[in-house]
């Protein structure tokens, strides 16, 4: 068995672009049926190729639309590439957009319950998990508040306490260590920690050169879809790094 939990042969992703402005999806289609509407090709990736190692901890580099959000989602299979292949040998988790399953409409309590029904959770597990997800969120005095009445932030700290408590093999974690205040961006960074620890393989998309060189042992540096480089992660960033210069 291959000792890669991720390889990415080849991979390109393109999207096509409607530069028009339609109001609603009805007009949307009928432009569409009548050969109205004009698309612009945008290439997302070009040719990306590299390998993630089982137990590595990788952060991806680059600017904004250089394609890190877009290779996440296909190593998530949330998207499929235009051309190329992506060979997960493992279970995966995406934290990617934090607190997507949730019901504004109910409380923080019953959404844990939902949430952790969408991870696969049996209702006794999320019991038993119930108290722990609460104190790492830090949302004792909230737990009957409907979520609509919550600011971003303490979605996000509550998203990222439900998802982190599963034991995957591929962690897929997209500018998740930006949510709430100092204290919270630690406590989520030694959560990471630990589950590097504990044997997962992390894949860290960040603006934050330095919890990428804190987290990761590896890091890829995308620019407009295409790879730069990928080795060590203090080599890759000092080169990001001074390119910013």
């Amino acid at each position: 068995m291959s000792e890669n939990i991720v390889e990415i042969n080849d991979v390109s992703m393109l999207f096509n672009l409607s530069r028009e402005k339609v109001d609603n999806i009805k007009e949307y289609f009928v432009r569409l049926i009548q050969g109205k509407l004009t698309f612009e090709e945008f290439w997302a990736l070009r040719n990306v190729s590299f390998n993630i190692k089982k137990g590595e901890s990788m952060g991806i580099l680059g600017l904004n639309g250089s394609g890190k959000s877009t290779l996440l989602k296909i190593i998530a299979g949330i998207l499929k590439p235009t051309t190329g292949k992506i060979s997960v040998y493992g279970t995966v988790a995406p934290l990617i957009e934090l607190g997507a399953g949730f019901d504004f409409e109910l409380t923080a309590k019953e959404n844990i319950f939902l949430n952790g029904a969408i991870f696969g959770y049996s209702r006794s597990q999320m019991k038993e998990q119930f108290e722990e997800i609460i104190d790492f969120a830090e949302l004792w005095d909230f737990v009957d508040v409907p979520i609509k009445n919550f600011s971003s932030g303490m979605v996000a700290r509550l998203g990222f306490s439900i998802a982190t408590l599963s034991k995957p093999d591929v962690l897929i974690a997209d500018e998740i260590l930006g949510v709430g205040d100092h204290k919270f961006q630690m406590k989520c960074e030694r959560r990471m920690e630990e589950i590097i620890n504990n044997g997962a393989t992390v894949i860290l998309v960040s603006h934050s050169i330095d919890s990428v060189r804190k987290i990761c042992s590896q890091a890829a540096w995308l620019n407009k879809g295409q790879l730069v480089n990928v080795g060590s992660a203090e080599l890759v960033c000092n080169e990001y790094m001074a390119s910013m210069e």
